[in-house]
């Protein structure tokens, strides 16, 4: 059955922080995979990372391993022809979410991604998280190098993930018949339970699931008696997450936010800095991790709570992307959680109080007040007017294809040699 959206027992969770814990774990599960490995990533990159994943995947592809990986058009835009070619020679199946075409340069393809994070390994291990396939997750990268989580998963939780990620495959591939097809033939997953943790696999989409995980933040805040800690590298939320924030913090919940004080994008510490004043008068206490990019996506309340993924708390995330987070329920895993945040805070991270904003004409802060509570309180409506085409997944042969085809119209018309049929058959 599938339980996408229910708490599932009997798992075990582990924590993986940054690409130094991340990267280790998923290549040595898929060099150890015996029957299938399927990843979904934003973002995939030909640098030492990206060519690590590359390596390990032909190299199960190699031993009969079905290897299925899908990119995001937008995130991962400049993968080489022979990168793709090496993969499709050995038997990976790789696909593109809504591939696009560039105008004048420009990736115009900017709505509705492909953001999660996703690798399932003969369908009893999984990881979800929002470490992408890139230098930029690991350290020595320097300054800009990014601070993220993932989760490790074994246990009856891994498979509504399996059968999720078969039906995304399904949904640009073959249909309902091919993800049947493949469903009995995929690997049995074991369902006996392997841990304490209770977890469910939540995502959004842009149909039935439009916003499934901000509904269990909702829950969770409104629950939360004691701590709530959220880390989120793009904090700009809709007004319901903004209110409820403000009324834990007012029945004396200790609310604290990690947000960014480096960011990758100044926007973003512009856009979260404009609610400050809002959260901090309302006994919100607020930290920016000042020591890298924060890349992060998780949060713990009370003794017990947590969740780890891909989606950010702002509008690309909350009403456009496609994203992918897990749930837990376990002591253990939210004590070791709140020790990282913990330490985090004392070591790399800067409190905000009301003293550190700028201080502004009251009356202009008045009226800035008022702009942002009403956008924040409709742009989920304004980002559904934004189009919603059905997006496209398609095959790297076929985008390979029509790439030859085009150079071969353009060599026609330049009088240059044209290309052979045989060359794009």
């Amino acid at each position: 059955m599938d339980r996408l959206g229910q708490w599932v027992g009997g798992n075990r969770i582990a924590l993986l922080e940054n690409g130094e814990e991340f990267f280790p774990r998923v290549f040595d599960a898929i060099r150890q995979a015996q029957r299938e490995v399927i990843i979904e990533t934003f973002i995939l990159f030909e640098d030492k990372v990206g060519l690590a994943l590359h390596a390990a995947m032909r190299s199960a592809a190699q031993r009969g391993v079905k290897v299925d990986l899908m990119v995001d058009g937008f995130g991962s835009p400049d993968l080489s022809r022979g990168f793709i070619e090496e993969l499709s020679a050995v038997g990976v199946r790789v696909r593109m979410f809504d591939p696009g075409q560039r105008i004048l340069g420009q990736r115009l393809n900017v709505f509705r991604r492909m953001h999660r994070k996703i690798v399932v390994v003969d369908g009893e291990l999984a990881f979800v998280g929002g470490i992408n396939y890139s230098d930029d997750h690991l350290l020595d990268f320097g300054p800009k190098a990014k601070q993220d989580y993932a989760v490790e998963l074994r246990g009856p939780i891994v498979a509504p993930i399996h059968q999720f990620v078969l039906r995304a495959i399904a949904l640009g591939d073959k249909g309902p018949r091919w993800f049947r097809h493949r469903l009995k033939q995929a690997p049995p997953v074991a369902r006996e339970a392997v841990g304490e943790a209770e977890a469910m696999f939540v995502t959004r989409d842009n149909r039935r699931h439009t916003g499934d995980i901000e509904r269990e933040y909702l829950a969770a805040i409104r629950a939360a008696r004691q701590r709530i800690v959220i880390a989120n590298a793009y904090f700009f939320p809709g007004y319901r997450l903004i209110k409820e924030l403000r009324r834990a913090a007012g029945r004396g919940v200790d609310v604290r936010l990690i947000l960014q004080g480096e960011p990758d994008m100044p926007i973003v510490k512009t856009a979260a800095s404009m609610l400050y004043h809002h959260l901090l008068h309302a006994g919100v206490r607020i930290y920016e991790y000042c020591e890298r990019p924060l890349h992060a996506k998780v949060a713990l309340m009370d003794g017990e709570w947590t969740t780890v993924g891909s989606s950010n708390l702002d509008p690309l995330s909350l009403s456009l992307n496609l994203e992918a987070n897990v749930f837990a329920r376990d002591k253990a895993f939210n004590q070791l959680l709140w020790e990282r945040m913990e330490r985090l805070m004392r070591e790399s991270c800067k409190q905000i109080g009301v003293a550190d904003l700028e201080n502004e004409w009251s009356g202009w802060r008045l009226v800035r007040s008022f702009f942002i509570f009403h956008f924040l309180r409709w742009y989920p409506s304004w980002l559904g007017w934004l189009p919603r085409q059905v997006p496209r997944l398609t095959r790297a042969e076929a985008i390979d294809l029509a790439e030859k085809r085009e150079e071969r119209e353009k060599s026609e018309k330049s009088g240059d040699a044209a290309v052979t049929p045989t060359e794009v058959a």
